[in-house]
């Protein structure tokens, strides 16, 4: 993790982030709160974006007060091994922390489901907060809840989080493509599905 050293003039965020094996390099990628961002300056142990309007319009991170900590990742490389589910790092939106509960030895989070990502959460689909590939472990028309082992809560920017925070949403990448395929096959028009498409198919 990192901790966020301030968002200046021009959405410029500074990072105190550590050291790193290897060293970051400039014009790498990489995820902040699960945003990608390119390294565009290194000081010491602090890494500097410049971060689009459109990004702090659609992330927590110009909320975010100097000296948060922050999740960041490097971008997986090719080769590299693949330990959870593909995460892109655009963020398609926010929710709200509606409520943060226990089960057993992990915590519960209850996130409000806004119509702009009801149609990519799916109960057991993949889902990243802040950047975190996590699993829906229950769903309601308004709201969905992910659970949170003891090291993940522990060793991430999760175990800062209250009641009312917004979290950064990534809904899952391969149903992003089941949707807008379904979308364009329904859509008016020559893709559209027909009974003479299914017949001249096969079916």
């Amino acid at each position: 993790m990192g901790r966020n050293a301030g968002v200046g003039g021009g959405a410029r965020l500074e990072l105190s982030a550590g050291t790193w094996d290897p060293p970051v390099a400039l014009g790498e990628s990489i995820s902040v709160q699960g945003a990608c961002l390119t390294v565009s300056g290194i000081r010491g142990d602090a890494l500097c974006f410049d971060v689009l309007a459109e990004t702090l319009a659609r992330t927590n991170l110009g909320a975010k007060p100097i000296g948060a900590r922050l999740n960041l990742e490097r971008a997986m490389r090719t080769g590299d091994f693949i330990g959870g589910h593909f995460v892109t790092g655009h963020v398609d939106g926010r929710s709200g922390v509606a409520a943060i509960g226990r089960a057993g030895g992990d915590r519960v989070l209850k996130l409000k489901c806004g119509t702009n990502l009801q149609a990519g959460i799916v109960m057991k689909g993949s889902v990243a907060i802040d950047g975190i590939s996590l699993t829906i472990a229950g769903l309601s028309e308004d709201t969905f809840e992910v659970r949170i082992i003891p090291f993940t809560w522990e060793n991430t920017s999760l175990a800062d989080l209250r009641e009312g925070d917004t979290v950064n949403v990534e809904t899952d990448l391969i149903g992003k493509h089941v949707q807008r395929y379904l979308e364009r096959t329904a859509a008016p028009g020559p893709r559209a599905l027909t009974m003479k498409r299914l017949r001249d198919a096969g079916f």
